[in-house]
């Protein structure tokens, strides 16, 4: 065997541990703040931003593709506009409420509002990173919950109000669950639930919101009669959005490891694992009653999956992603039925598949979380779930999944009947912009050329020189 070289005499940087005591991590202009981090973990957290970031256009896609051809729009501008306004809100409090080191059991203080030492201290998500990269990449995720949660503004809501909910609602009901379901000061991450990347921060907050949201705004015009056509307009959309929401879900779980081992590759596997059986499920259930391979049902049902295994995904072994999948293919499926019951109007299914879905995926948790998965990180260690024989896992799963969906439905209605007494920033389009459609009377764009040319060509002025010019070839070619 060949003599192998002395590794110390190698050009790198030795890692070493974080013995820092200022808020900001250390003095940069006297020494160098990399050297307590791999820079292979950070990479990998730039990169899972990315792909977090990727997914808000794609829940967009997912959306329009699913309304009318009229309000397509309006649901990719809200998608948009969700990361520019919450990456402000994340900026300028939202991050410090959320993760701030000094917070409470329910919400964290303000000692890192503006980014203010932000910098290169051990995050409290792991010791692995420190706190700037674990603010940008928990800001994507709470861009991607407003974006989730505005579904319920689905072809009748106004987009002023939207946005006032936008900053409101990530301040007083993401951030609070966002603290103490991840932050080692919550009352949550203290009981021993198990969340590893949003089971009820993100799925069942949104989820919820868009229910409140939908129940507030009332029904569209025409529900439940002949004038509402319930059929997506634009089915590519969805086939695109699932694509994004597919590809950037690896970083959003995978990401959650907070390092590049092997925990966030059994992450990544399960992840897309629960994804596929999902989407079979899904189609296999519209299958049975219409006969059709639909391809809007296997992209629910991809989501479905998606969602489901969001908060196990650093918790369990690969073969129960496949029990993750079919749950939620079934649950989501037969939820989205649960809008009739209630009489209310969630017309993008927002709450059957984020909330039922996030909710299903914490009690799966409860009963598969390994503790032999969680040390593959290398350095975590938890009891387990209820087949570790730690039985009490179940309870904390629902307890947290039950407040989680309490506080940001009641909550968001709240916000939703307070925001709408304010003079200007009524919730519900008027009548006629609702039949006009809410892209023409709120954005003043359209999502295709033709809209334009009907609009002005057929029905507008021009109509007139467009039945001259046909009088005129007419009797021309009478003539002829």
């Amino acid at each position: 065997m060949p003599d192998l070289p002395d590794l110390n005499s190698l050009n790198y940087t030795v890692l070493i541990p974080y013995n820092g005591t200022i808020d900001t991590g250390g003095n940069s202009m006297e020494q160098d703040l990399n050297v307590c981090y791999k820079t292979g973990d950070i990479a990998w957290m730039i990169t899972s931003t990315a792909l977090v970031l990727l997914m808000i256009p794609g829940v967009g896609f997912f959306y329009s593709g699913l309304a009318r051809r009229k309000s397509a729009l309006s649901l990719l501008w809200l998608s948009m506009v969700a990361t520019g306004l919450v990456s402000f809100q994340w900026f300028l409090w939202g991050y410090s409420l959320a993760f701030s080191h000094t917070a409470g059991k329910f919400i964290g203080d303000l000692s890192n509002i503006g980014f203010r030492n932000v910098l290169a201290q051990p995050s409290v998500g792991s010791p692995k990173v420190p706190d700037l990269v674990f603010a940008i990449f928990q800001g994507m995720f709470a861009a991607i919950t407003v974006a989730l949660a505005v579904g319920g503004v689905a072809e009748r809501g106004r987009m002023a109000p939207c946005l006032v909910f936008m900053f409101v609602w990530t301040t007083v009901i993401y951030d609070p669950i966002a603290c103490w379901t991840w932050n080692p000061s919550g009352w949550v991450f203290k009981m021993g639930g198990l969340d590893f990347a949003g089971g009820t921060p993100v799925h069942i907050a949104s989820g919820s919101a868009a229910l409140a949201y939908s129940l507030m705004l009332g029904k569209r015009r025409g529900h439940g009669t002949h004038e509402l056509n319930y059929r997506p307009h634009n089915v590519t959309h969805v086939v695109i959005g699932t694509v994004f929401l597919w590809v950037g879900w690896f970083g959003f779980n995978a990401g959650s490891a907070l390092s590049a081992n092997l925990r966030a590759v059994m992450a990544a596997v399960v992840t897309n694992l629960a994804a596929s059986v999902g989407g079979i499920t899904w189609c296999l259930l519209d299958y049975r009653l219409e006969r059709k391979f639909s391809t809007v049902g296997f992209c629910s049902g991809v989501v479905a999956g998606l969602v489901a295994i969001t908060p196990g995904s650093g918790y369990v072994p690969a073969w129960s992603a496949v029990v993750y999948g079919v749950v939620a293919g079934v649950a989501c499926n037969y939820g989205t039925k649960l809008k009739y019951l209630l009489r209310i109007d969630d017309s993008l299914d927002v709450f059957a598949v984020h909330a039922i879905g996030g909710l299903c995926g914490n009690l799966l948790t409860g009963l598969f979380a390994a503790d032999y998965i969680v040390r593959l990180d290398g350095f975590s260690s938890i009891s387990g779930g209820f087949l570790n024989r730690h039985y009490i896992q179940l309870a904390y799963q629902f307890c947290d999944s039950v407040t989680g969906m309490a506080y940001s439905f009641v909550g968001s209605c709240i916000i939703l009947f307070i925001i709408n007494l304010i003079p200007g920033l009524r919730l519900r389009a008027r009548e006629d912009d609702e039949i006009m459609g809410i892209d023409d009377a709120e954005i003043g764009e359209f999502a295709y050329d033709y809209v334009e040319i009907t609009r002005d060509v057929v029905n507008g002025v021009e109509a007139e020189l467009c039945d001259h010019s046909s009088l005129i070839t007419q009797k021309h070619e009478l003539r002829t």
